[in-house]
């Protein structure tokens, strides 16, 4: 893609842009954990993902070389095969304890998105270095979703994550 003819990224009104606190592992459910954080405040948002999909964050995270493109690598190739650009990945939803993510491109001058998990479009964020977003009702929803648990205080949950220290984050802190 013509990079004089590339669009700036519009952040829609709604949207939070995050960035990538850390990735560490869930100690009571031994999960990995990416904590987004909001880069105009300590707010963080927590999302449990696969180990396969941690791994994938962290590779890129820590720029190591894999021999062979990882899934994620094939995408971006893919995509820039195709003359189109990852603008901007944005978590869009959070439906039944279930985060939901769209990923923005840009192809030909038109403006193109895709549903993704949170984990995949991270993943691809990080290779494109290009803005990660969540909706503000997101992260309404998710503070809710904390507090209507019964075994998690929900302020307390708020205090540990934004109170994480780089060795809390482990070999994965931004």
């Amino acid at each position: 893609m013509n990079s004089s003819s590339v669009q700036p990224v519009v952040q829609a009104p709604d949207e939070v842009e995050m960035q990538i606190r850390g990735l560490m592992m869930d100690p009571v459910t031994n999960m990995p954990i990416i904590v987004l954080k909001d880069v105009g405040s300590d707010l963080v948002l927590p999302i449990w993902v696969g180990i396969f999909e941690a791994n994938a964050i962290a590779l890129e995270l820590e720029k190591t070389a894999t021999p062979r493109p990882m899934t994620h690598d094939l995408l971006q190739n893919m995509a820039r095969g195709l003359n189109a650009e990852v603008r901007k990945v944005v978590v869009s939803e959070l439906r039944d304890d279930t985060f939901f993510a769209v990923i923005w491109m840009d192809h030909a001058g038109e403006t193109v998105t895709m549903d993704a998990r949170p984990s995949d479009a991270i993943a691809l964020a990080l290779r494109w270095d290009c803005p990660i977003y969540v909706n503000r009702t997101v992260l309404e929803n998710s503070k809710q979703a904390v507090s209507g648990s019964p075994n998690v205080n929900a302020e307390e949950m708020r205090r540990w994550l934004e109170n994480l220290n780089d060795d809390d984050m482990g070999r994965y802190k931004m």
